[in-house]
């Protein structure tokens, strides 16, 4: 598997800390999801912040908008 710097995705801790900026739970998180049709569950999301498993695409975008984050701001997780 793929992996950049240890992690299978390194947007986690990002979802994370914008969470706690807007004193949301990860359960919060999951309800919002599951209304938007993306079934994410505590224990898979528990997963996606700690780099455990990918992080699609789709449910990327979705978590950004659910959390309205500038899908640009991601790209301050990598120095390019």
């Amino acid at each position: 598997m793929r992996k950049y710097d240890g992690k299978s995705n390194i947007s986690g801790e990002f979802i994370e800390n914008i969470l706690h900026e807007k004193k949301m739970t990860k359960e919060d998180l999951c309800k919002k999801l599951q209304l938007s049709g993306i079934n994410i569950d505590r224990w898979h999301l528990y997963k996606i912040i700690n780099g455990k498993v990918i992080l699609k695409d789709f449910e990327l975008i979705i978590i950004c908008t659910i959390l309205d984050i500038d899908l640009n701001d991601l790209k301050k997780l990598i120095n390019i």
